[in-house]
Order: C-alpha cells, then sequence, then structure tokens
C-alpha cells in the first residue's frame, strides 16, 4: 500500500513531444514505430508485443532461485522496505516477469528523472499485472560499477530564491579510476550536506529530509550503497527492488555470456557496430561508436579496464594478456570482470526475466543497436518504453502559464524576450496602432526624399541614410520605452515570469534534468513518491506539467 497523502495532485497536463523535445530517433519511436521497428523487440503500444515479451521472458531458462538469493541479501543489508522483500520473493516463481529501469549512483538520488524512472517502471507493473494477469515486479538496476565519477559528484538545488546552486563532494580516493561501487564517501560529505542544508528553503520537511540524507550518506559509506539506501526508502514502499549491479554473487550467473564474448572477440561490438550504421542510414543517429578493437568487456582485477583484442591478442588496458588465461578466468573468476554499454543490458535481461526496460532517450537510441547483440547471446530483448517525462510547478506557475497561453518551452531562454512579446501584444490597440504608423510614416517620407535628392546632389545620397538610420532608432527606442513602460505597469507580471522560468528552467535546462531528489524531498516530504506515482502517467508521447 502507498503511504496517504494529504493533498490530491492536480490533473496533470500533457505537452506533445514534438512541440517538446526529443531526437527524430525518440519521436519516431513513439509516434512512426513501424520505421525503427526492425531495430526492437517490438511496439509497447500494442497488447500483442507484451503477450509475446511475456511468454520469452517465461519461457528463458534462468537461475532464479540463485538471483533470489543475491537480491534477498542486498535488501537485507540495506533493510529495505518489506515491499521490496517481498516483491524480490515474487521472482522465484517461474511466472513471474519484471519491469527494468535503472541509473547511475547520482549524489542525493540524481535529478528527478532517476524518481521518474523508477516511478514509470513500477507504475507499468501494476499495469501489465492487471491487465495480462501475470505476476511482475519492478527492478531498478544501480549502475554501481560506472566510473563517470563526475556524473554522479555533483548535485544541484535551488535556493529560497529559485536560484540553482551546485554541491560537489571531492577528495575521494580513486574517483574516477574505479566503479562508483568501489568509492567510499570521506567527511567531505559532512561539509557538503551542511551546505545543503543551509541552500534549502525551509520546510516543514527540512529537519527531516537533511536527518534522512544523513543516514544514506556517511563517511565511509559507498557512494553506490548511499544511492541504494536512499532510493530503497522512497521507492521501497512500492516494491520496487533496488540491485546494485557490481555484486560479485551475481557475476556467476552471466560467466557464460562472458565466455561467449571471449570466443568470439569483436563480435558483439560488430554486431551493434553493423546496426548502428543501418541506423544511419536510415535517417537517424548511432548512440554508441565502439572502438574497433573494443571486446564489450572490462576487467575488474585493478579498477575497471577495457579489455581490448587486436592482431590476434587480447589486451586489458595496455598489457597483453593469455587468452586462455582470460577465458579459464570467465569461467572461474566471472566477478573480475564487467560488461561495457554494449552488453550490461543483455547481462541484466540474462539475470532478470525482464519484459520490458524504462529507457530515458540516450538509452533507447543505444537499445536500438542490441537487437542481434541480445539474438547472439540467446537472452530474449525485451520491450523499450520511453520513461515518463514532466516538470514539476507550482499553483503560481501553473496559473501564470494559463494566465498568458505561454508554452512552457518558451521559458527556457535565460532572458525577457518571451515576457517583452507578450507585454506587447497586451498593449492598447491604439498606441500599437500609433507606433506602426510612425514607423511607417518614416519609412514612407524617407522613401520620398531619397528618391528627390540625387537629382539635387548624388552626395547626399549617404545622409539621407544615415539620417534613416537614426530615425529608425529613435522609433525603434520610443517603442522600447514604452514597452518598459508596461513592464513598470506589470510587476507583478514579471515576478511571476521569473518564479515560473527559473523553477521550471533552472540554468536554462530542464528541470527534470537538473534539480536533485534532495529539493523535492524538502518540498513535499513523505508525500512526494505517493503524489508522484498517482499523478504521472504512463502515456507515452507528452511532457507532463505536475502540480504535486
Amino acid at each position: 500500500m502507498l503511504p496517504d497523502s494529504t493533498t490530491q495532485a492536480v490533473q496533470p497536463q500533457g505537452i506533445d513531444l514534438r512541440q517538446w523535445s526529443g531526437s527524430r530517433l525518440s519521436l519516431d519511436y513513439t509516434y512512426r514505430h513501424d520505421a525503427l521497428a526492425a531495430f526492437y523487440a517490438g511496439d509497447p503500444a500494442t497488447p500483442e508485443a507484451w503477450r509475446a515479451a511475456i511468454a520469452r521472458a517465461q519461457a528463458h531458462p534462468r537461475q532464479r532461485d540463485r538471483m533470489v538469493a543475491v537480491l534477498e541479501r542486498q535488501l537485507a543489508e540495506r533493510e529495505a522496505p518489506e515491499q521490496a522483500r517481498a516483491a524480490a520473493r515474487k521472482l522465484a516463481d517461474p511466472q513471474t516477469v519484471a519491469i527494468v529501469t535503472g541509473q547511475q549512483a547520482g549524489l542525493f538520488g540524481g535529478p528527478l528523472y532517476t524518481l521518474m524512472k523508477g516511478i514509470t517502471a513500477a507504475r507499468l507493473a501494476a499495469d501489465i499485472e492487471a491487465q495480462f494477469g501475470v505476476p511482475c515486479v519492478t527492478v531498478f538496476w544501480n549502475h554501481a560499477e560506472d566510473h563517470d565519477w563526475e556524473e554522479v559528484a555533483s548535485a544541484w538545488v535551488l535556493d529560497a530564491d529559485l536560484q540553482p546552486h551546485k554541491l560537489t563532494v571531492s577528495g575521494i580516493e580513486g574517483d574516477g579510476h574505479v566503479p562508483v561501487g568501489r568509492v567510499r564517501l570521506t567527511d567531505d560529505i559532512t561539509r557538503v550536506l551542511a551546505e545543503l542544508e543551509v541552500l534549502l528553503p525551509r520546510t516543514e520537511f527540512t529537519d527531516e529530509t537533511i536527518a534522512h540524507l544523513r543516514r544514506c550518506y556517511v563517511p565511509g559509506m559507498g557512494m553506490a550503497d548511499a544511492f541504494g539506501h536512499l532510493l530503497d526508502q522512497l521507492l521501497g514502499p512500492l516494491g520496487v527492488i533496488v540491485f546494485d549491479g557490481s555484486d560479485p554473487a551475481a557475476k556467476p550467473l552471466a560467466s557464460a555470456i562472458f565466455q561467449r564474448v571471449l570466443a568470439t572477440p569483436g563480435h558483439t561490438r560488430q554486431l551493434a557496430t553493423e546496426a548502428g550504421q543501418a541506423l544511419v542510414a536510415a535517417g537517424y543517429h548511432a548512440q554508441v561508436l565502439a572502438q574497433p578493437d573494443a571486446t564489450a568487456l572490462f576487467s575488474m582485477a585493478e579498477g575497471r579496464i577495457p579489455i581490448k583484442y587486436r592482431d590476434g591478442q587480447f589486451f586489458v588496458g595496455d598489457a597483453a594478456v593469455d587468452a586462455d588465461t582470460l577465458r579459464q578466468d570467465a569461467a572461474a573468476h566471472p566477478e573480475r570482470f564487467s560488461p561495457n554499454v554494449l552488453l550490461r543490458a543483455v547481462v541484466q535481461d540474462t539475470l532478470l526475466p525482464t519484459i520490458a526496460y524504462v529507457a530515458g532517450p540516450s538509452e533507447l537510441a543505444y537499445l536500438g543497436q542490441l537487437k542481434d547483440v541480445y539474438a547472439f547471446h540467446e537472452t530474449p530483448m525485451p520491450l523499450i518504453v520511453p520513461r515518463a517525462t514532466g516538470t514539476v510547478l507550482d499553483s503560481a506557475a501553473l496559473r501564470f502559464l494559463a494566465r498568458t497561453s505561454l508554452e512552457l518551452k518558451s521559458l527556457q531562454a535565460q532572458d525577457e524576450h518571451v515576457l517583452n512579446q507578450w507585454l506587447e501584444a497586451q498593449l492598447p490597440p491604439s498606441l500599437e496602432q500609433a507606433l506602426q504608423d510612425l514607423a511607417r510614416a518614416v519609412d514612407e517620407r524617407i522613401a520620398v526624399l531619397a528618391a528627390e535628392v540625387p537629382a539635387l546632389d548624388p552626395t547626399l545620397d549617404g545622409a539621407v541614410k544615415s539620417s534613416h538610420g537614426r530615425l529608425g532608432h529613435e522609433v525603434r527606442a520610443l517603442h522600447t520605452k514604452v514597452i518598459t513602460a508596461a513592464k513598470r505597469r506589470h510587476d507583478t507580471l514579471r515576478r511571476q515570469f521569473a518564479h515560473a522560468q527559473h523553477l521550471a528552467f533552472p540554468g536554462g535546462h530542464p528541470q527534470e534534468r537538473v534539480v536533485c531528489l534532495a529539493w523535492f524531498m524538502n518540498r513535499f516530504g513523505p508525500a512526494l513518491v505517493p503524489r508522484l506515482y498517482e499523478c504521472l502517467p504512463t502515456e507515452g508521447g507528452k511532457h507532463w506539467l505536475l502540480q504535486l
């Protein structure tokens, strides 16, 4: 059951993605799926595709009991909510299927879209279970083996004036060189939490939010572990199973894939490359351009180092490695290996009975290169469902948009030209007509003068043009002064514009891609996830305006 929410969320408003944003590939995936059908496992808009995905996942042999044991141990160690643990136990049933999503272990939960991915997946799992009568759970894959420290080490919050501030945890040994799952927080996290407490606007939930984060982000705690703890508390009550993908205990379940890659070096990369070339030929883009010597595996013995193959020889970094030794290691010590972006999804869907993956735009694109990779590794490819996308606004911002009929995206530019245009349109018709008449009269009279003067003295042509420019400038300046006067009269409106602009596009970027979960936890408290779950539609093809 979901926690009670004392305030009902307002009905969301949808913006067609074609008027919002998106690559040609992501828009065609939603609106012209037939054009991309050859690259994916099916159209998630059709019931037939879901039935087929369910049948594939249920029929594929998996070591479910071993995977359940791994999940149960992780959840117990993190003291995850019982709803998540019960969901993990359901995976032992050979009929149970899964909706999966995932993300890097961002500081303080990462941007809002991280939570939106988890909630999209949870809503979808409930819908599939109800519609098709099949046990369905949600798994959030914590990408703890990624080593892009810069991507996860910072978080953005808005202060009381809605100005964005970047918080960065630093001074951590191994950051950027080893997987995030091996990076442990130092005392610097105490400084960052103190900065966060100062920056957050004071609400009735501030103390609770900071205390919650301090329980997760503790000196000595692993960065990925802290992220997992936070997601457990936010998403666990929905039955979402958070899985740390770096767990060595799960690697034996992927050993056969690692061995196949090493037995056919370069083939996985070649299949993905050919699919990327086909996408480009069809007018789209290839998200992943793999190096010609890539094998799709990393060695985890010392950090996370790419395994390469060229001229009949394997290399770990720049060091040559005996092929037999490497292959024996993959069989006996699979924990020493990690899949790259071309293989991670296949490993995921070998471990889990995935019927659908909830993807962001970049994931959607690279997964379009993997259909033949899935087939080569004898793993059913799931359906790909774009995550829900939205902007959380307050009632003041929504009223401003309704009053002005301005489009949300028009606020993204970090200036007031959109407001100026709207104000100009609000000028009394007689005043606007007078300004237009003045500009037209200047142009007309100068044109007459320009036609007559050359007959008197050709050298005055330049003077006429110069005078025209000055007069035109003066008329435009007068127009600007009128607009400025109107803005002064509409000072409240200008403040409302700035409020909506800063909230929707902090620093000029979409809110969901910038503002971290800590800010929303501070704003909405325990009701954040229940309200978002209640009002975030799973219907594709729209960007949603949400008031929680």
